[in-house]
């Protein structure tokens, strides 16, 4: 019997990949998404529209912080699993934006944990994010480490949601698993983010602002993960629900245990655009501090993920960026 599975921000970069890699394995997916315009919406459109045909595939237009139409989803379909990736994204945005924080990501998760309390399902999956390790000083960073000081609102929320998730598991036995994602690319993925906007503002003839003060000895370190990385880690989980223990919860890092130096990073950028375009480029860079609520470092420990359900992220980034420039060349020439 086919299972059916709710992933919320399907519409999203993780959402969107994820979906894709479900239906193509027969899985019937719900699909829910508000389609804001924190990025562009043609880009979302455009990940919809590349899955929508599926008739595996139903798309509801919903924000989750709508009680009432998410509650008609939930009645009128039987989820077995529940996948919610929707949220507001960005450190930095949360600095400036604090109220779609709470409305989004607090708010509309709480509706998510009533919702699968009153229909029960197998399994909730949620993302959670590196962002909650905060100026963490041990390396690699270890789902037991503490993380209660956490530096963004955007990390506060996404603490909270780790915490709400605990108690409603604890109260009415949800299984349910947090998995926190470092430094997401590829393909498709999200304006905001760094090498995405990179490469953008080198089609525009703009300089690109790196906030590492110009210091490479004292560089910035992330912990990059490919998207399909990602995705393969959640698939894993799916069907690994905590089956024992008071409450059935638990966290897992979802990262490639390989940080890289910013500058190195940029740099293989630059060498990837360059093989997609056929010529030699630079970016024209400028050099600021570091931002309120940037951390030094991530790096993620994979040891619980490779022990529960025997998957490491390996994308080389070189590789993996390689794929993210063949297809902004070709999606944006499009355009």
């Amino acid at each position: 019997m086919t299972k059916t599975i709710l992933v919320t921000g399907a519409a999203g970069f993780i959402g969107y990949h994820l979906s894709k890699r479900l239906l193509d394995e027969g899985i019937k997916v719900i699909g829910i998404d508000n389609l804001n315009d924190y990025y562009d919406v043609k880009l979302k459109q455009a990940r919809l529209d590349l899955i929508k045909y599926n008739p595996q595939f139903n798309f509801y237009k919903i924000d989750i912080q709508n009680r009432e139409l998410l509650e008609k989803v939930f009645k009128s379909n039987k989820i077995d699993y529940v996948i919610n990736l929707a949220a507001q994204a960005g450190v930095r945005y949360s600095i400036e934006n604090p109220d779609v924080y709470i409305d989004s990501n607090i708010i509309g998760f709480y509706n998510i944990l009533e919702l699968c309390r009153h229909y029960p399902v197998k399994h909730l999956i949620f993302a959670s994010s590196s962002s909650v390790y905060k100026a963490n000083k041990k390396i690699p960073f270890e789902e037991t480490d503490f993380v209660d000081n956490p530096v963004s609102l955007y990390a506060a929320t996404k603490k909270s949601n780790e915490l709400m998730a605990y108690a409603y598991s604890h109260l009415y036995n949800i299984p349910t698993t947090g998995l926190r994602f470092f430094t997401v690319y590829g393909p498709m993925g999200r304006p905001d983010m760094a090498y995405f906007s990179f490469t953008d503002k080198f089609f525009k003839g703009e300089p690109i602002k790196i906030f590492n003060n110009g210091d490479f000895e004292n560089d910035l370190y992330r912990d990059f993960t490919y998207i399909d990385d990602i995705v393969e880690g959640i698939v894993r989980v799916i069907d690994l629900p905590p089956k024992e223990g008071k409450p059935m919860y638990r966290i897992f890092n979802i990262g490639n245990n390989k940080p890289e130096k910013l500058m190195y990073f940029i740099n293989t950028l630059e060498e990837c655009l360059s093989i997609s375009l056929g010529k030699k480029i630079e970016f024209i860079k400028e050099y600021e501090p570091i931002k309120p609520g940037d951390v030094k470092a991530t790096y993620a420990s994979t040891e619980r993920l490779e022990k529960y359900v025997g998957y490491k992220p390996s994308t080389d980034l070189k590789n993996g960026l390689q794929k993210f420039t063949d297809w902004f060349v070709l999606y944006y020439k499009k355009q």
